[in-house]
């Protein structure tokens, strides 16, 4: 009833997970704005218009704003980014794009950018220009720390608000239009680019009531237009949309940037709710209740399973073996009881499992903090770059846990050689991380992406690993060593047992395979949704759903690997120990093998620098999983063969 109670818990703090996001966050306080007659410190009238990089979900290969030609801010400062944004490659920037609030501008001129065809460098810019509107490299503009939306209708007559809009579209050459292009019957030039050079932005706004004065901004959304201005000094918006020959040899092309913006007071969302609207446009809810569903059904499966062995078999098996009294009765053993001489013997390669171990205990209590807090409306979307910064600093802190599990573990496996166990726990995953990290970044430095991480914070993360994490791993090895070994219920013989010839079903890598197909069941939708957020920029914010997910899948690692090592040990198998690790941590292997499903179905990825990024990306993650469900479950199987073996009676 406990584990039901637990769930049913957890469903509720799901449902009211996107309702986290109507408290005020740390950090985030709401903006005051009023007209330029009553403006004052408290009260702004300037709105300013920041922008981030542009992506594609047909590349992996972000790009700051100021690498394309579009109309910069002169001279001034961009605001600071926190560690979790530099990491993800958001380059945040002032724009040109300013509105004084209330007040509507039409059709004004921002900048006019001329290019001459036969001036090489004029020539490589538009290039770029162009190869971003044939890959769709969308713009992400912000107002007020919130996306300004580009809102349409899909299929089923809904409503989707993407928080970008592309740069331009293509027309091919047998004239069938590309991407955005089908949002007007004007595009119709074969081999030619259409660029959006006008925005039509309608800002809505709150009026504060029973507070300051002032009024809240609750929603920007925008229309990209294309027109072809002839007049640069006094632009009308009117005529033909702005077309760019992809024949074109010589010449000039000149593109003349301007918007329009209006101002609409809305008096039905309030500013603790306004991402709802952008949210509620991603019909991903009722999927995500199936899931749930999906995953409670084989944890129920699985406790049922688990429950029934621990009820009836094995109280079955300890009553029969506490009976045995008689000597004969004695060489008649059989089943797990027979193994009792050798279930602790240490595994092959102890020192490599304990320092997995150690790593896996570190993601996994950063994992679950990190998604506690999510829940909590702590690190939402409006707080940018606050997941990955957290997620960093915890894995920073937790160092002296994985210390201490790694050294209990390699000392209750007869090890000697603590001083290498140290430095392996210190620095083999995490440097297998870094490394792949590195290799990346070097791609995305030759690239010159905006998600190429700065010289500086390489060597800032490199100090928080060497100066904190590195030192916290070495204080918990010192009291993980400094314990007594972890104390078994039976006696460990001095000559290894010989384990007797095994049936296909208890070998081990029939149940290894078998081991990791139940946790993943449980958790292969959610991961469709992350695999999104990542690759495709959509908007991750489900963290109840995710931390519901988690729980189940901690549950069903641990049923899963209890179950398969109370079968191998019936069968006389007592290597249980990698076993264990290896059966839950297999999940990460079907992980990879959808992951690669992913990409050949759903992305659009092409290039060999954006396939190698999203492969060598998909590794860090592969590795990370692998090591927290294989943790999972060798503490599931630890606990349940200690239990057993000391309540069963041993000569």
């Amino acid at each position: 009833m406990g584990l039901v109670r637990f769930l049913l818990l957890a469903a509720l703090l799901a449902a009211a997970s996107p309702l986290a996001l109507a408290f005020y966050l740390p950090g985030l306080a709401p903006v005051n704005f009023c007209d330029e007659k009553t403006a004052k410190p408290d009260c702004k009238s300037v709105i300013e218009l920041f922008v981030n990089r542009l992506d594609s979900v047909e590349s992996v290969l972000p790009y700051e704003y100021a690498v394309f030609d579009f109309c910069q801010a002169a001279g001034e400062k961009r605001p600071s980014e926190n560690l979790g944004q530099v990491l993800f490659g958001e380059r945040i920037e002032p724009s040109p794009y300013k509105f004084t609030f209330k007040k509507e501008e039409k059709c004004k001129s921002v900048c006019k950018k001329v290019y001459n065809l036969d001036a090489a460098e004029d020539k490589q810019k538009l290039e770029f220009l162009k190869k971003s509107m044939l890959l769709n490299y969308q713009h992400h503009w912000i107002v007020d720390n919130m996306p300004v939306t580009w809102c349409y209708e899909v299929e089923d007559n809904q409503k989707f608000c993407n928080p970008g809009f592309p740069i331009g579209c293509y027309i091919t050459k047998d004239a069938k239009p590309k991407d955005a292009c089908v949002i007007s019957t004007e595009f119709r030039e074969p081999d030619t680019f259409y660029i959006f050079n006008h925005v039509d932005i309608i800002i809505s706004y709150h009026v504060v009531e029973n507070e300051q004065s002032g009024a809240r901004l609750v929603a920007a959304k925008l229309e990209p237009k294309s027109y072809k201005h002839t007049d640069f000094e006094k632009p009308d918006c009117s005529g033909p949309p702005m077309d760019i020959s992809n024949t074109a040899t010589s010449g000039k092309v000149q593109i003349a940037y301007t918007y329009s913006v209006k101002f609409e007071e809305n008096r039905d969302i309030r500013w603790a709710s306004r991402w709802d609207y952008i949210l509620e446009s991603m019909p991903h809810t009722r999927i995500q209740w199936f899931s749930i569903m999906n995953s409670l059904v084989i944890v129920l499966f699985l406790s049922g399973m688990v429950a029934m062995i621990m009820l009836r078999t094995l109280h079955k098996d300890i009553a029969r073996y506490n009976q045995m009294d008689s000597t004969e009765d004695a060489q008649e053993e059989f089943g797990w009881k027979l193994v009792h001489g050798d279930i602790f013997r240490p595994p092959r390669k102890g020192m490599l499992l304990s320092v997995f171990l150690g790593s896996g205990a570190q993601i996994l209590i950063m994992t679950f903090v990190t998604l506690f807090f999510a829940c909590l409306g702590f690190l939402s979307p409006a707080n940018r770059g606050a997941l990955m910064t957290c997620a960093v600093v915890l894995w920073v802190l937790l160092g002296t846990p994985a210390g201490y599990v790694a050294a209990r573990f390699y000392k209750s496996f007869g090890g000697e050689k603590w001083k290498t166990n140290v430095l392996l726990t210190a620095f083999l995953c995490p440097g297998v991380v870094f490394a792949d990290f590195f290799i990346m970044n070097l791609i995305l430095w030759g690239e010159g992406s905006s998600a190429a991480i700065p010289f500086g914070t390489l060597v800032a993360v490199l100090a928080l690993w060497f100066c904190i994490s590195v030192p916290l791993t070495f204080i918990g090895a010192y009291f993980g060593f400094k314990k007594n070994a972890i104390e078994h219920p039976v006696r460990t013989n001095q000559i290894p047992r010989q384990i007797p010839e095994q049936s296909f079903y208890t070998k081990p890598l029939p149940g290894i395979i078998m081991g990791g197909i139940l946790p993943f069941g449980c958790i292969f939708i959610q991961l469709f949704f992350i695999q999104n957020s990542i690759w495709s920029h959509q908007t991750y914010y489900m963290f109840g759903f995710l931390f519901l997910v988690f729980i189940i899948l901690v549950i069903t690692c641990s049923e899963a690997t209890i179950l398969l090592c109370y079968f191998h040990l019936c069968a006389e198998d007592y290597h249980w120990q990698w076993r264990s690790f290896l059966t839950s941590g297999f999940t990460a292997v079907y992980f990879l093998i959808y992951a690669i499903h992913y990409f050949f179905s759903k992305l659009q990825i092409t290039g060999t620098a954006s396939t190698i990024l999203y492969f060598g990306y998909t590794m860090i993650m592969v590795l990370i999983f692998f090591l927290f469900t294989g943790t999972i479950g060798f503490f599931a199987c630890f606990w349940f063969v200690t239990k057993i073996y000391s309540v069963v009676k041993v000569d």
